[in-house]
């Protein structure tokens, strides 16, 4: 017998923009088939599907080598899972280079950020739950859209 709670997240859209919502008849996604979106347009360089259940989202994400996101912040939790490629990871103050296997945790409002290396383009899974967005908020003072490291920058002409 289907609740009211089924009822409601079944009928209730997505709360991202571009983003898919599971469903009691929506319950398989072959993530690298789907389009994907931009995560984090004010700051992050990030695309891939988003798909969101009653409490949580996730997506597939890539970031181009040599790009990524600036320090920002977001009242929800995240954890990425890196799949392909090394990522730059900042954590407050502490800056480490991970790659594939490794499980990243950042708690609510702490600032981050992640930088795929020149090397490789890197894939990472995302889950964050639906308190908020999939979009965080750029820290004050980070320069608008995405981080490139010199060389990458998108060509303007």
């Amino acid at each position: 017998m289907m609740t009211d709670t089924d009822k409601n997240s079944a009928t209730k859209g997505p709360i991202n923009e571009g983003a898919t919502k599971a469903g009691r008849d929506n319950n398989i996604f072959k993530l690298m088939e789907m389009e994907g979106m931009l995560t984090g347009k004010k700051y992050s360089s990030a695309i891939g599907p988003v798909v969101e259940g009653e409490k949580t989202q996730v997506g597939l994400m890539k970031k181009a080598k040599g790009t990524g996101a600036h320090l920002h912040s977001h009242p929800n939790e995240q954890w990425n899972y890196v799949v392909q490629g090394k990522l730059r990871v900042t954590i407050d103050e502490h800056t480490e280079i991970v790659g594939p296997g490794t499980l990243l945790y950042f708690p609510p409002n702490v600032k981050h950020a992640t930088v795929a290396l020149p090397d490789e383009d890197v894939y990472f899974f995302v889950v964050k739950d639906l308190s908020h967005g999939i979009q965080g908020t750029p820290l004050e003072g980070q320069p608008d859209g995405a981080f490139y490291e010199p060389g990458f920058e998108p060509d303007t002409r």
